[in-house]
């Protein structure tokens, strides 16, 4: 089983345009919504490609009940704590005439002390039974920084694969602890190391040096695919083109790619190329975190991973 933690869902609002124009009035052809943010993202994919997955997060108001009520209806196992906190709308506005999306986010609110507590119970009840872990997204304000970090001691100890998406502070602090996949943006890594990767050396040496001990890096840099390496060798992914509806999702997406191989025994280097597929077909969707089997089937044979 793959459980996927994340502190801030999302309700996703999706609003497609024939043609959007700025400081005027705008009528949607079409809009829909559904649960999302990050992790929910990444069980959503899973479900689809066929793995039993748990999500775990956060939820309140009636947003949090229709975010719940959506996963469930997706056939995704969900363990939430429910807080006074409503849970986040965000908003992707897709331009047909441009093909662009633009993403509105609501940022999370804080989450009471109780929360936290009842959180960390839930954690490590369900934790011990899964084989990978995916935790993902930025953590709500007022947040345990080392919230990520605390779990890494107990998967060595249950050898659970773990795969750790976020970006400051959390991911520094679980840089202490090795064996585990960080994975983030281009942005993202110089955020979190404090330089700037202005040059292709600078970024294959910050992949190298931002690697867990035993463990790996994946840095994505949207169409232009990701770097992985393992702290010695690099190795870049290079997606498939495609005619994207909308890429919000698509880094959630390559992570769920990632945590299904990972689940069946593979080598890192040998789950990227599902990984980038997954990614590239979640762009082919005005839906973040929707992907359609048969393209991920079909995009994965057109990846192309070679020595960076």
């Amino acid at each position: 089983m793959i459980l996927c933690l994340g502190p801030t869902p999302t309700v996703q609002r999706s609003m497609i345009f024939d043609h959007f124009q700025v400081d005027e009035v705008n009528r949607a052809a079409q809009v829909s919504e559904y649960a999302s943010g990050k992790s929910p993202n990444v069980a959503r994919v899973l479900r689809t490609l066929g793995a039993e997955v748990l999500e775990v997060g956060f939820a309140g108001g009636d947003r949090g009940r229709f975010l719940l009520d959506d996963l469930r209806s997706a056939n995704i196992s969900c363990e939430f704590v429910t807080v006074d906190a409503t849970t986040r709308l965000c908003t992707t506005i897709i331009d047909r005439t441009t093909g662009t999306a633009t993403e509105l986010v609501e940022e999370s609110a804080a989450i009471e002390s109780r929360g936290w507590e009842q959180m960390d119970r839930l954690l490590e009840r369900v934790l011990p039974q899964a084989e990978v872990w995916v935790f993902s997204g930025s953590l709500p304000p007022g947040a345990p920084q080392d919230f990520y970090a605390r779990w890494l001691p107990l998967a060595k100890q249950r050898s659970a694969k773990v795969i750790i998406d976020t970006r400051g502070e959390p991911l520094r602090l679980a840089l202490k602890h090795p064996g585990f996949i960080a994975k983030l943006n281009r942005d993202e890594l110089a955020g979190t190391m404090q330089t700037d990767l202005d040059s292709t050396d600078a970024l294959r040496k910050a992949v190298v040096q931002i690697t867990p001990a035993g463990g790996a890096s994946i840095v994505t840099m949207g169409g232009a695919g990701a770097l992985a390496s393992d702290g010695q060798d690099v190795w870049q992914i290079t997606p498939p083109k495609v005619k994207a509806v909308s890429a919000v999702g698509s880094v959630d997406a390559f992570a769920a790619g990632l945590a299904l191989e990972l689940s069946r025994g593979k080598k890192l280097v040998d789950c990227l190329a599902l990984a980038a597929a997954c990614g590239a077909a979640n762009a082919l969707t005005d839906r973040a975190g929707h992907v359609i089997a048969a393209d991920v089937e079909r995009l994965g044979r057109q990846v192309t991973i070679a020595a960076a």
